[in-house]
């Protein structure tokens, strides 16, 4: 009985070390593993017996795309657990400090990590050849997005000014101000974007997907709101561990998260444009209802497009904050250390971020969990390229391999911050 395997030894434009395995037999296919072979990292292990004010520093560096999710998440928990609630001004620089995180990831991934796929091209750097002019674009949005994260954060990559319970410095009217222009170009940029990206050759292949994500009742969700599903769960983040729990799987060194009475489930754009769409503004309404999407939308492939939609959003949201900015007398609260636990639930670009710390009354921490969006999303993606590679077994083993690579992109999966994802393994007998 023949065995045939693939072997795709660096794949670009995703983060981290990983390989997908296709079992085929007789044409059939008869298991699919998205193996992370990733080494654990241990941050959980090593934040136990540290302070209390420390996790926003360490956590931080789990990602160099998304650092801003990983402080906010730590904050809102460790907040929580000492019994304290930050309130404004704090609340809204966080807001606009979560804005260009959102800004430079989504651009970062809609133009140089997913969009060569859509057009045929190994990495964005050829694609750049046809396609100068958005790449260009992408790159001065990005540019805008990192400068946002720098004023408000201290710098661009793993920000040094955020703390348990705000900030160390507030960012300045001044500084702020000057980003005006630049952020209202950049809102005609993801509009350009969202047009040019509109016409994409999209597979069809909607998922029934249970959706997961954190909402707000007044603002499209970044920090605060309840625990939300398109399957019927409304929680307060404090309850996550009622519904939800992390599973390990023999094939994989990354936990898959699921809901305990229903399985895998999804996170991300799409969630978020699902679950909350009624808080976008109008103007982001209008770009993706001219782009064709809905709240019914269900195709993995189409978040490309509302990636565009949340960058315009979070533009806006962005100069709505800076036009209203007063520096505050004091950019954070008090977070005197107690003896809890506390929850934190927000949205990273790629879906929601959880956080759980127990503190000791001097503010020790005894235990940390956290759950990122891909130990989310992992189970589910392995169900969408059962779905999708099934009916394309007879393609040659390339272009199914690159078939599949894509299906896996549409996440954006966040594994590492390496640069390389997937070693393709297709045994057919």
């Amino acid at each position: 009985m023949a065995t045939r395997k693939i072997d795709v030894e660096t794949i670009t434009r995703v983060e981290g070390e990983g390989a997908l395995r296709l079992k085929v037999r007789d044409g059939q296919l008869e298991d699919v593993q998205l193996n992370i072979y990733e080494p654990p990292r241990f941050f959980e292990a090593f934040l136990r017996g540290r302070s209390y004010t420390e996790p926003p520093d360490i956590t931080a560096r789990i990602c160099g795309i998304c650092p801003v999710a990983y402080q906010m998440s730590s904050c809102h928990a460790i907040e929580a657990a000492c019994g304290v609630k930050v309130g404004e001004p704090i609340r809204t620089i966080r807001r606009l400090l979560y804005c260009g995180e959102w800004i430079e990831s989504h651009v970062l991934h809609v133009a140089f990590l997913h969009a060569p796929d859509f057009l045929g091209y190994m990495d964005a750097i050829r694609m750049a050849a046809d396609h100068g002019a958005v790449v260009q674009l992408a790159l001065k949005m990005k540019k805008t997005g990192n400068k946002l994260v720098t004023i408000v954060g201290g710098r661009e990559i793993h920000p040094i000014n955020v703390r348990v319970g705000g900030f160390y410095k507030a960012p300045s009217k001044k500084d702020l101000r000057a980003l005006l222009d630049p952020l209202k170009e950049a809102a005609d940029g993801a509009e350009a974007m969202l047009r040019w990206a509109k016409p994409l050759d999209y597979p069809d292949f909607d998922r029934p997907y249970e959706l997961v994500c954190v909402k707000h009742p007044d603002e499209y969700p970044f920090n605060e709101g309840r625990v939300v599903s398109t399957g019927g769960i409304d929680i307060d983040p404090s309850q996550y561990d009622d519904v939800f729990e992390e599973r390990h799987v023999e094939h994989s060194n990354a936990l898959h998260s699921v809901v305990k009475a229903r399985g895998h489930y999804l996170t991300g754009p799409l969630a978020r444009f699902v679950l909350c769409y009624d808080q976008l503004t109008p103007r982001a309404k209008a770009a993706a209802a001219a782009a064709g999407l809905t709240p019914a939308v269900r195709n993995p492939f189409l978040t490309i497009m509302i990636r565009c939609v949340e960058t315009l959003y979070a533009i806006e949201e962005a100069i709505r904050i800076i036009e209203a900015y007063e520096e505050p007398d004091r950019p954070y609260e008090d977070v005197p250390p107690r003896a809890g636990k506390g929850y934190g639930c927000t949205e990273a670009p790629r879906g929601m971020l959880c956080h759980h710390y127990t503190l000791d009354s001097d503010g020790t921490i005894l235990d940390a969990e956290i759950i990122p969006p891909t130990s989310q999303n992992l189970a589910s993606m392995e169900d969408d390229i059962r779905a999708f590679a099934g009916p394309r077994l007879g393609l040659p083993d390339a272009e199914l391999a690159m078939k599949c690579e894509h299906a896996i992109r549409n996440h954006d999966p966040c594994i590492s911050c390496a640069t390389h994802f997937l070693k393709l393994e297709v045994d057919r007998q």
